[in-house]
């Protein structure tokens, strides 16, 4: 068994798929478009790998009201850069491009060389060695 892929609603579509091409190096499907549901969606995927991630878009859906920081349900994505100095390089990219820094460089209690950062869509990505 193995997680096929994993997918969440967004707001804007183009950025999001966009964000994840540049900050991640990942590749894209073709636009998936349902006319019938207003429905549109992205499939991406590193190189390699067959875990996929499923960026969802369809008017009607609406932001919760979640606050920010920690809730019921899925809290992060963690993406694995290869080293301590991507993680090092990425994370200044990030802070000099604007987005905002949730968890500054750190090793964590369990072993993880990390940083949290917040998507152009509010969620949280950990970018790890």
């Amino acid at each position: 068994m193995r997680i096929e892929h994993i997918a969440y609603w967004v707001k804007d579509l183009e950025a999001s798929k966009d964000f994840f091409l540049k900050y991640f190096g990942m590749s894209t499907s073709e636009k998936y478009t349902n006319t019938t549901k207003n429905f549109s969606s992205y499939f991406l995927s590193f190189e390699g790998e067959n875990t996929r991630i499923e960026i969802m878009m369809r008017p009607d859906i609406q932001a919760s009201e979640i606050s920010k920081g920690h809730s019921f349900g899925l809290t992060h994505l963690a993406i694995s850069v290869g080293s301590k100095e991507k993680v090092d390089q990425l994370t200044e990219r990030f802070r000099q491009d604007g987005f905002t820094i949730i968890g500054e460089l750190r090793t964590t209690g369990d072993g993880y060389y990390e940083s949290v950062i917040e998507d152009s869509e509010g969620n949280w990505i950990e970018i790890t060695e």
